[in-house]
């Protein structure tokens, strides 16, 4: 378990380096993602994301939200959009 542990943080430390632009899958919440640049993390996998924003596939909306803290335990997927 503190393999998988280190191996996603790992990643999470290399999007933050690399100032890649992320989506991030919400927990129980399948409609939403949030998009945006990882400043911060902790070893709960909390992460700080700057110029963020929530994407609603369901409307096809999107809503500037800016710096926001997002809990571990809410974060089912972190994968980069940048290109």
């Amino acid at each position: 378990m503190a393999r998988l542990r280190d191996t996603r943080q790992n990643l999470i430390f290399r999007y933050l380096q690399n100032k890649a632009t992320v989506s991030i899958w919400l927990y129980e919440q399948h409609h939403a993602r949030i998009e945006g640049r990882i400043i911060g993390f902790d070893e709960f996998m909390n992460v700080v994301l700057d110029d963020a924003v929530e994407v609603d596939n369901k409307k096809k909306t999107r809503k500037e939200i800016g710096r926001i803290l997002l809990k571990g335990d809410n974060i089912t997927v972190i994968q980069s959009i940048s290109t």
